[in-house]
């Protein structure tokens, strides 16, 4: 079992001093990969251009650009809701970037203002992987990165 407190406790001692984004998601994405089990992938996504574009992460080789409302990722940012899916493959939509996962959960990031600047996107190569449990706990993962990270300068269109 995760200790999501302690994971959101280290990551906010290697955030302290330094509120860029491109640091705290890539130190996030490591330290997800190394302290869940049964992971092939976990990483960011960010909003560009309408789209989600590939950001920091762990795993395998991932899609580059995902649209909104497409796939687990994009109807997550679409719809501003952390999507727990047990099957990927009974997704409507669902975008095959790795053909090894089965099951995903992707958690919307948003700036201070509440509007959705990217997710975070975590998938296993097993069935029904994800509880409410790791929803809870990466959704205040996630809060914490939100607090900790100036977003607020950036576009993200």
């Amino acid at each position: 079992m995760t200790d999501y407190r302690l994971l959101t406790q280290q990551l906010k001692s290697l955030a302290e001093d330094e509120p860029n984004f491109i640091p705290v998601l890539s130190n996030a994405s490591a330290l997800i990969y190394e302290n869940l089990e049964d992971l092939n992938w976990a990483g960011f996504y960010l909003m560009d251009k309408g789209a989600l574009l590939l950001g920091p992460f762990q795993g395998k080789v991932a899609c580059i650009r995902i649209p909104l409302g497409k796939g687990v990722c994009g109807t997550a940012a679409g719809e501003d809701r952390t999507l727990l899916v047990p099957n990927v493959h009974e997704f409507p939509g669902h975008i095959a970037c790795d053909g090894a996962s089965n099951s995903e959960i992707v958690v919307p990031i948003h700036r201070k203002d509440g509007k959705v600047i990217g997710v975070l996107d975590i998938d296993s190569p097993s069935l029904n992987r994800f509880s409410e449990e790791d929803r809870e706990g990466l959704e205040n993962l996630v809060k914490a990165i939100e607090d900790v990270t100036e977003f607020d300068g950036i576009s993200f269109e």
